[in-house]
């Protein structure tokens, strides 16, 4: 199987423009011709499961378009999406940011959707998406240390009660290194499908690794990569892999 992890911004582009007039303008258009391109990149790949971080589900900014919707119905995908915010939070009665969400795009048989909530953090979203064979949950940690320590905590109690191999994938935000992960791996049995740690961000020069892929023991990764692609200050994760039959 094929998955493609993407934190895409919100499909604002990238680059010197996207603080014009004022730092952080970018946030509040984003572009037609930045979607179809990373569209028309995905389509060529032929992906099997696709992890969206940072979409627009329909907010003025994006002109009321669902960016996950309009993605997957051209890949002729499963969708589902929530908004990133934990339900009782604040950002639920704002504008263009109540859109702000994350999304998996599915070609196989979906047997079941979770969406999970961290206690801690602005960023509360787990989505879990069950297939026949696996499990894969989709995150975006938070920006602060203490949170994200809390976040992989309880990451680790929903990947311990999995029954089934497991996937651990997004945006983690590890600015201090992905030693801030290593005890949460150790814990949960997971290794990086990045075994030369590629960095990811920013796309222009990528000097962090920021985002991963995580995988259990049942999940055999055979490819690996970190294309040079500038569709967001992201690169994308390309991680084929096989679940191994049961004994």
């Amino acid at each position: 199987m094929r998955f493609v992890l993407y934190n895409i911004r919100y499909a604002t582009g990238f680059g010197p423009a996207f603080h014009l007039p004022v730092p952080g303008a970018g946030y509040l258009r984003s572009n037609t011709r930045v979607l179809n391109g990373i569209t028309e990149w995905l389509k060529s790949l032929d992906p099997d499961l696709v992890g969206l971080i940072e979409i627009d589900t329909g907010s003025i900014r994006s002109g009321l378009v669902n960016q996950a919707k309009q993605i997957a119905d051209s890949l002729g995908h499963y969708s589902t999406y929530q908004c990133k915010y934990g339900t009782a939070s604040i950002n639920q009665l704002m504008p263009i940011v109540r859109k702000q969400g994350n999304a998996f795009l599915a070609a196989p048989r979906v047997e079941g959707e979770r969406f999970h909530y961290f206690e801690t953090g602005i960023k509360r979203l787990i989505i879990e998406l069950e297939l026949e064979e696996c499990a894969i949950f989709l995150v975006h940690l938070s920006l602060k240390f203490r949170h994200r320590h809390d976040q992989l905590r309880h990451l680790h109690e929903l990947v311990k009660r999995a029954s089934k191999p497991v996937i651990v994938a997004g945006d983690f935000n590890t600015f201090w290194g992905d030693h801030e992960i290593y005890l949460f791996m150790e814990a949960s049995g997971l290794k990086s499908a990045n075994r030369l740690g590629l960095p990811s961000y920013p796309s222009h020069k990528p000097r962090k690794e920021l985002d991963f892929v995580l995988y259990s023991n049942g999940i055999e990764v055979t490819q690996f990569d970190v294309p040079d692609v500038r569709f967001s200050d992201h690169r994308p994760l390309i991680c084929d892999f096989n679940i191994r039959p049961r004994t």
